[in-house]
Order: structure tokens, then C-alpha cells, then sequence
């Protein structure tokens, strides 16, 4: 319906207001600019919707769900900086029946949070449609003035991701939900269309558990991240041309993300069980590199919400992804994926990102007891963290493990994805065999595409070397090759 119908947004859910009342007084101007600049938990409120608490890191403003035997989340699903207001969502697990009290958020440039809207449900999508001048976020249609529509039609279905559309694009755009369904609607009637059931049409057997989507170079992508066993098949990253559908991989994608300019390439953020993933569409052509994991708390579906690949800077990406953030340049310069530098480790489950006046707002999902599964977890609640970016260097340093093979049929000659090796600190290489090999390393350390050789690691017969990097040593990419057939687990470690 339309907000008009409902009366105006200012006005609105006045129980819902709150002001962020300031620093502490206990921060000095040093830490205000340097640390935590302001730091707010937002979440979906019932009742007393916000409570401010003041500390000596800054100011932090909780919100919950509502406190009924159902609870299950209250992630805060996407945010957009749209409207003179930063819009947010916030989700359950599984639409009404599984909580209530989420709703669409209106938080203005004083950092009043607001509640305009409930709608009970599971929405993750935020998408600006450049030629109607529109925010479309969850099942919500926000104008240039902040005027909203919600969609009735979207009340019962769970909403990850909304992309361009390939023919009609001033006119329509595509939606995805968490289930594989796939419709276009044209933004005049706000009425969508099923076009597609993807959970049907790549005979996905397993639970779908579909997440990002994004449009570029004539093509749409989607994730579906529904993995939930080592071994699992059922996953992956699949493109569509406008006709039909193709599956690219078969393990656990998360975001896909790319730029209009710039070259238009495309990135889509992963993992299997050897690592993370980071693969990039460049001029028409898929490419693949492997990036260690910083956790191993994150390879569930259900524990993966929902890493994704935002600009927070300008024309700089942000790239989430098992606990690790990262630099990304969005530009594949010489058509190689070269600008790839961890920033931190975090514990935090991040469902979004974007900057706001300024500032990096980082949404979460805090507190999931999911029908009381876990019976010391309460009531639902979750939240918005405002700071800097560069606050990011802060936390956890740079570490992790993974690699390219894992108990992996390798063929002779046959290199290795690169995996990153730089940013981080020393470094360790262990590896397995089915029988005695020699495992060619080599280093790419300019970015480029161009392989030397390092070393040469002689497995024995026993099936086991490790490798101790030299401290001070890096390079950009290293990849592996082996010289003979066998089976092979490669795993590097960095602390």
C-alpha cells in the first residue's frame, strides 16, 4: 500500500523514535575521529522500541523483535542511504510464522531511527533503479522524496535479491527469493511475474538457499548458498541470458556485485571446503581465485548471513566473506583481478554494508535463538554499528587457512586457482598425497598472470611435506602445480 494511505512517514510509529543523544563524555575528539566515531544497534522494536546506553566507545541504540514463542531473528537485512535517510530492513527466519515485529526502518542524518512499516518477513534485496529515480529495498518501492509502497504480492515470499532487468531495464527488474523463484516486474504496475523456478529447473534437490543476484555483461547471476555437509553438491552460481538458465558451479556462492563502468566486471564471493572463493567475470570470460578462510564457524548456510560485496568508498569495493574483510578493485586491469588485500578479521555476523554521511554502517544479526533451538539466547535482537572505515584496521589482524586442493583429483601440468598470499603475516604451506609427488609452486607477485617458479616440494611416500615461507617473504597470487597424477590436499596457513 502506499505510505499516503497509511499517513506520512514523519508522524508515523512516534513510539518509535529515538535520537542518538551524543558522544560520551568520556571520548576525547582523538578517539571520536580515530576509533569509534558513533556506534548504534538498530533492530525491528515493539513496544519501547529503542533503549540509548552510553559508553565509553560511544553511543549504542538497541532494538528487538517482538518477544513471542515464534522468535526466531531479527536480522537487519539491507540498508540503503536513499532519500535524505539511511532505509533499513529487518528480518525472521521464515516470514510471519517464525516471529513478528520486523519491519522497514527510517533513520535520518540525526540518526533517528523510525519504524514506517511492518511487514513480518524475510528481505535482504536493495536495488536503486536509476530511470525512475526509485530505491527499491525488501518489498518496498521508496521514491526520490521518501515516499514508500509496499508490495502486497512479495507479503508471503522471502526476498534476497532484485537486479537490472536485460531487455526492459527503464522499465522492469528482476527479483529473487530465498527459495529460487525468479520474477520480473514492471515498476508502473508494481505487479511482478514468475518467470523462473530455479530450485526446479536446475533440479536443485536439497534446500535452496538463494541469496545474491546482480546484472552485467548481458547476463544475470545468481547465488544460492545451501550448503550444509562437506560434499554437499546442491549449492552454486548459476547465469541466465534471458531464455535460460546455467549452472557455473556447484558449491556455496554468497553476493554478486559489479559496477555499471569500469570495465562492468562482475564479482561473486564463495567457498567450498578447500577455501573462499572469489570469482570475476571479465569481458565475457569467468575467472576463479581462492582466498583463505578466517573462520571455520561461517560454512553453514544457515551461518552465512550474508557476506557480501558493496561499495562503501568511493569506487572501492568492500568484500565480505568467512570472517574476513577485504579491499577489492572493482577494475580487472590487463583483465587480471590483481587489487585483492585483507583488512581484518571479525566475529561479527554482517548481513549489510554501506556508508552513511560519511560514516560505515554495518548491520548484524546478533542474537538468533530460532524457535529457542538454543535455549540461552532470549529474546531476538540485532543492530547497526556506525564508525570508519579505516576503524576496520582495528580489529583482528589479517589470518587464516585454506587452499586450492582439497582431497582433489589433480591431473599432471595441470596448475592450481592462484590463491592470495599477500597481506598477511608468516606463513606455512602443508601437503598431502596419495602417493609420492613433486608439487611445483609457483608465485605470481605483480598481479598480472605471470607464473615463476619458487620451489619444488617433494612429497614422499609417506604423503605428507609442509613448507615454512621465509619471514618477509610475498608475492600476490601462488598457485600449484603437481607432476604427476594423484590425489592432493593443499592447505596454507597464515598467522
Amino acid at each position: 500500500m502506499p505510505n499516503s494511505a497509511a499517513g506520512s512517514i514523519i508522524g508515523r510509529d512516534q513510539e518509535a523514535r529515538t535520537a542518538l543523544l551524543g558522544y560520551s563524555s568520556q571520548i576525547t575528539p582523538m578517539l571520536a575521529t580515530r576509533r569509534v566515531m558513533l556506534s548504534a544497534l538498530l533492530g525491528a522494536p515493539v513496544a519501547a522500541f529503542a533503549q540509548t546506553i552510553r559508553c565509553g566507545s560511544g553511543v549504542y541504540v538497541g532494538f528487538k523483535a517482538d518477544n513471542v514463542p515464534e522468535r526466531t531473528e531479527c536480522g537487519v537485512g539491507a540498508l540503503m542511504p536513499w532519500a535524505d535517510a539511511l532505509w533499513a530492513v529487518t528480518y525472521n527466519s521464515h516470514m510471519a510464522g517464525t516471529g513478528t515485529g520486523l519491519g522497514l526502518y527510517r533513520i535520518d542524518e540525526d540518526l533517528k531511527a523510525e519504524r514506517v512499516h511492518v511487514h513480518d518477513g524475510t528481505h535482504a534485496n536493495r536495488l536503486i533503479h536509476h530511470e525512475t529515480n526509485q530505491c527499491l529495498i525488501g518489498p518496498y518501492v521508496i521514491d526520490s522524496k521518501g515516499e514508500w509502497h509496499f508490495i502486497p504480492e512479495f507479503r508471503n515470499h522471502r526476498l534476497t535479491a532484485t537486479m537490472r532487468h536485460l531487455s526492459a531495464p527503464a522499465e522492469k527488474v528482476y527479483y529473487q527469493t530465498m527459495e529460487g523463484l525468479f520474477f520480473e516486474m514492471d515498476l508502473a504496475t508494481r505487479k511482478p511475474v514468475l518467470i523462473s523456478d530455479l530450485a526446479r529447473e536446475m533440479n536443485i534437490s536439497a534446500r535452496p538457499h538463494f541469496k545474491g543476484g546482480c546484472t552485467a555483461q548481458q547476463r544475470v547471476v545468481v547465488s544460492n548458498n545451501g550448503f550444509y555437509e562437506y560434499g554437499d553438491t546442491q549449492a552454486g552460481l548459476f547465469e541466465y541470458d534471458g531464455r535460460r538458465w546455467k549452472r557455473l558451479a556447484e558449491k556455496p556462492y554468497m553476493d554478486v556485485a559489479a559496477r555499471e563502468n569500469m570495465g562492468n566486471v562482475l564479482f561473486a564471493n564463495g567457498w567450498d571446503e578447500a577455501s573462499a572463493v572469489l570469482s570475476a567475470l571479465v569481458n565475457g570470460e569467468w575467472q576463479r581465485y581462492r582466498l583463505p578462510k578466517a573462520s571455520h564457524a561461517m560454512e553453514h548456510a544457515w551461518q552465512t548471513e550474508w557476506m557480501r560485496i558493496r561499495e562503501v568508498e568511493t569506487e572501492h569495493f568492500l568484500l565480505d566473506i568467512q570472517g574476513m574483510f577485504y579491499e577489492l578493485q572493482p577494475v580487472a586491469f590487463e583483465g587480471r583481478i590483481r587489487g585483492v588485500k585483507p583488512v581484518c578479521q571479525h566475529l561479527r555476523i554482517i548481513p549489510d554494508y554501506c556508508a552513511f554521511r560519511g560514516m560505515l554502517a554495518l548491520a548484524g544479526n546478533q542474537t538468533t535463538p530460532n524457535n529457542d533451538n538454543n535455549a540461552v539466547v532470549g529474546q531476538p535482537q540485532s543492530g547497526i554499528w556506525f564508525g570508519k572505515t579505516d576503524d576496520l584496521w582495528s580489529w583482528g589482524r589479517p589470518a587464516g587457512w585454506g587452499g586450492p586442493w582439497w582431497k582433489t583429483r589433480v591431473r599432471k601440468g595441470s596448475p592450481s586457482d592462484p590463491f592470495l598470499l599477500t597481506g598477511f603475516g608468516r606463513k606455512m604451506l602443508h601437503i598431502s598425497t596419495d602417493r609420492a609427488a613433486d608439487i611445483l609452486i609457483e608465485i605470481d607477485f605483480v598481479g598480472d598472470g605471470s607464473w615463476h617458479r619458487y620451489d619444488t616440494l617433494h612429497v614422499p611416500v609417506e604423503g605428507y611435506e609442509k613448507h615454512i615461507f621465509p619471514d618477509g617473504f610475498s608475492a600476490h597470487w601462488i598457485r600449484l602445480v603437481a607432476q604427476s597424477d594423484c590425489q592432493a590436499t593443499a592447505s596454507f596457513l597464515f598467522t
